[in-house]
């Protein structure tokens, strides 16, 4: 089953992916690039303090070669010698060793970036299951990994076995050189020796490099399964998404519904398109739309207005142009202001009227609606009906 999967890994992995891989501390790394690195900057700096460490190592084996009475009656001095001679040879080999060990750090980030990660290091049940560190043992990964670590181990061992042979007799020469000639021409061979060694791990890390990009990719591929199944994550199940927006819409039907008897009139077409406006002069700065809909919705908003009476007026070109044009909960277009504006005044008239404060207003005068804005203006009566 493992394997068929694995198979079935054909898609290259999602940017999704790599970066939830990155937060998880799985990046490509190089252990080659990173050991060519620390050991190319400690032969480098080697090279540039030669003189300075030729020079203290001739001090060093000088100032350990001397012997005087007092040495040799207390064995204590000599431990304190000893203690000396350790402590300015760490005082070399430290600052060596940190440099090689921070070189060869970021040449490993080199190949992959930086990247830190607490769940690199995190405790995982599986980590401790010895079939799961067998079946990764066993993995392709690790046997590219061990192959490729005993045959760089085999050549490494063959090239420096080759060299000090073909220069044993060089390393014999320098027990009668004086100490100054020794030590240089001791330096001069070891380096040498590095030169090829650093050449070796050169190519070993030209090709590791690529190929770690190239595994780690391989790892990461994503199956046709999962490439569908992170596309629902990202952008929602279907059927989740149908069911969110008919939530929302029964939600906003039920906000415009119990806003309808807040509105000072509702504008009609006649009964396939209905608008509620309401406006408020210390508030509003235009009409605002609370409801509107359309069919069945629109004979539901008419018939909540008349049981609270709120003024239900048929004016069909406008009803068209503010169901075409304007938004729910915003202010009408400023193309209607006039003809919106020509139906407050008409319902404040009546309103007046009824209220024995004036006369009837009689009918509704023409509205100003501009023909650009009513979408059924010049077709025929039977077009003008169809939703």
């Amino acid at each position: 089953m493992a394997q068929q999967d694995s198979q079935d890994r054909t898609h290259p992995a999602s940017q999704r992916k790599l970066e939830k891989a990155r937060k998880d501390g799985n990046v490509a790394r190089s252990q080659d690039f990173g050991h060519f690195a620390a050991v190319a900057a400690g032969g480098a700096a080697l090279v540039v303090m030669a003189p300075q460490i030729t020079g203290w190592l001739k001090d060093a084996l000088a100032q350990a070669l001397r012997f005087n009475l007092q040495s040799l009656a207390s064995p204590q001095f000599m431990f304190e010698r000893l203690s000396e001679l350790t402590m300015k040879l760490l005082w070399v080999v430290l600052p060596l060793g940190f440099l090689m060990v921070a070189v060869g750090v970021l040449g490993s980030f080199l190949v992959g970036g930086w990247n830190f990660s607490w769940k690199a290091v995190a405790p995982k049940a599986s980590k401790l299951s010895p079939l799961a560190g067998l079946g990764r043992m066993v993995s392709k990964h690790q046997m590219i990994v061990a192959l490729k670590a005993a045959l760089l181990a085999l050549l490494l061992g063959v090239i420096g076995a080759v060299y000090l042979r073909s220069h044993l007799e060089g390393f014999v020469a320098t027990l009668t050189m004086p100490l100054p000639t020794a030590l240089s021409h001791a330096g001069d061979t070891m380096l040498g020796g590095l030169m090829l060694l650093v050449m070796l791990l050169a190519v070993f890390a030209l090709v590791d490099a690529p190929l770690q990009r190239h595994l780690h990719a391989e790892r990461l591929k994503m199956s046709h399964q999962e490439v569908k199944q992170e596309y629902k994550e990202m952008e929602g199940n279907a059927e989740v998404k149908g069911k969110l927006r008919q939530l929302m819409r029964e939600a906003s039907k039920k906000r415009m519904i119990a806003a309808v008897p807040t509105a000072d009139l509702v504008v009609m077409n006649p009964t396939h398109y209905a608008v509620a406006l309401k406006y408020d002069d210390t508030k509003m700065g235009a009409p605002r739309v609370v409801a509107m809909g359309a069919d069945l919705l629109a004979l539901k908003i008419r018939d909540i207005a008349k049981d609270a009476k709120v003024p239900v007026l048929q004016a069909p070109a406008l009803a068209r142009a503010l169901y075409a044009h304007a938004e729910l909960d915003k202010e009408i277009p400023a193309a209607l202001f006039a003809a919106v504006a020509q139906v407050l005044a008409y319902v404040y008239q009546l309103r007046a009227a009824m209220a024995g404060k004036g006369k009837p207003p009689g009918d509704l005068p023409e509205l100003k609606v501009p023909v650009e804005l009513d979408p059924h203006h010049g077709k025929p009566l039977s077009q003008e009906t169809d939703v």
